[in-house]
């Protein structure tokens, strides 16, 4: 099955959506709960797995859609037509703080490995399925499991990564050491594995835990410098507890300025 060649625009700096413009005829599909806006004409369908020829017949729906559940995905993805005479738009906003990245499939050889929640949107026909992580160190301390995203085909599709984006190219044989939960996306032809940091004290004192992602080319890794548990421990670690208020953080009254600066409700 050809994939829907689609036209698209990425807008905002921090807080991204993109517009994909679909010709009469052409769709995209969107993981569930992240379409902005779409403009009339554009009709919306739920289906059962991604909507592939993959995943064509009862099968086919059945085995794309547990894929999806064991990435902890919903077990549906929404389908976006353009059933008008011209062509027409639907945008697709990011969860958090981040990049939203382009990838052609088609020019880096058909199939981009992602960590689980990244997935934003494709052109339709782009198959998404699951990639198991073939050690068992880097499963169990890897920091995504055993089990990441694979997306397969020769379209565009559109995943997400935190906080500001770096794309690096590795020759043969060379490798770089990276906090496991930086890792956004990789090709598949990138060894993936853990390396225990070395040292204890480093180890339970560095702010790195145990283990270090260790990549190895040849291909390209995509790295994001704000994974989403971070961004979720830090706000975890601000709020207010029950009955408990960090001191003086935001008012220079300290322990009184809660009566002030208009935090509490």
């Amino acid at each position: 099955m050809a994939m829907d060649v689609i036209d698209y625009d990425i807008f905002g700096d921090d807080m991204q959506y993109v517009e994909i413009e679909l010709d009469p005829g052409e769709a995209a599909v969107g993981e569930a709960g992240m379409m902005m806006f779409m403009q009339d004409g554009v009709e919306m369908e739920t289906v059962f797995g991604d909507g592939s020829a993959s995943q064509s017949g009862l099968l086919g729906k059945l085995m794309g859609a547990g894929k999806r559940l064991l990435t902890g995905e919903s077990l549906f993805t929404t389908v976006y037509e353009n059933q008008a005479q011209g062509k027409k738009r639907v945008a697709f906003a990011a969860p958090y703080p981040g990049k939203i990245v382009p990838i052609d499939l088609g020019q880096i050889g058909g199939t981009l490995i992602c960590q689980k929640d990244a997935f934003l949107c494709a052109a339709k026909g782009v198959s998404l399925g699951i990639a198991f992580q073939q050690r068992l160190g880097a499963g169990f301390f890897g920091g995504e499991g055993f089990i990441l995203q694979k997306l397969e085909g020769d379209g565009m599709v559109f995943f997400h990564a935190g906080g500001t984006l770096a794309e690096k190219t590795l020759a043969p044989g060379e490798t770089l050491r990276v906090d496991t939960g930086c890792v956004a996306a990789l090709q598949p032809s990138v060894d993936f594995d853990i390396q225990y940091v070395g040292k204890i004290k480093t180890a339970l004192f560095g702010g790195e835990g145990l283990f270090l992602a260790k990549l190895t080319g040849p291909g390209k890794v995509w790295l994001q410098t704000l994974p989403f548990s971070r961004l979720a421990n830090r706000i975890i670690a601000a709020a207010p507890q029950t009955g408990n208020r960090q001191v003086g953080e935001g008012s220079i009254l300290g322990g009184f300025g809660g009566l002030l600066d208009g935090d509490n409700d």
